[in-house]
């Protein structure tokens, strides 16, 4: 490796460290004009963000949310669950840490637009596994009190997917 290309992997091993999954990836401090040093690295690049997005369950609900106010309040309870989410079990041997489960998690109100089919917003979370997931949907504490409030909202629909990414590109990949 040329002595003038510097590379590191900022939180690769901290998931605790808040910051972005695009922040995660390798990044090139100083890359002077070395012939082939450029593919080198986007290679290396690409194949972490690769192995770190492919592993990671994404989980999407859509809520239809017409009221402004209504909207506001929900990402209310969103700031909070972001806030209080920890995995803890005592039943289980051993037992769960405490530690916050979502590597990632994005809310907010959707934008207008005629391809919403009404729904007016959306959260989208990211996991490390399965297991995680079904935490989230079954034991988690702060979820259970986020899906008891939205039941007071004037919801008109909520949409739930997830899924494993079968492809990752994009401009943070390349």
């Amino acid at each position: 490796m040329n002595p003038g290309l510097v590379l590191r992997a900022p939180s690769l091993l901290r998931p605790s460290v808040a910051r972005p999954s695009c922040a995660r990836r390798l990044r090139v401090l100083h890359q002077p004009p070395v012939p082939g040093a450029t593919s080198r690295v986007r290679s290396l690049t690409q194949s972490v963000c690769v192995n770190k997005m492919a592993d990671r369950v994404h989980r999407i609900t859509m809520f239809k949310l017409p009221s402004k106010d209504d909207q506001a309040k929900l990402l209310g309870q969103y700031k909070k669950l972001s806030a209080s989410q920890q995995k803890v079990t005592p039943q289980t041997s051993p037992p769960l840490d405490g530690k916050p489960y979502i590597l990632s998690m994005v809310v907010g109100a959707a934008d207008e637009d005629a391809r919403s089919q009404g729904y007016t917003f959306v959260s989208k979370t990211e996991f490390a596994n399965m297991d995680d997931m079904k935490y989230y949907d079954d034991g988690c504490q702060a979820h259970s009190e986020l899906k008891g409030f939205v039941k007071t909202l004037g919801v008109e629909g909520v949409m739930t997917v997830f899924f494993k990414p079968q492809a990752v590109g994009g401009v943070d990949c390349s």
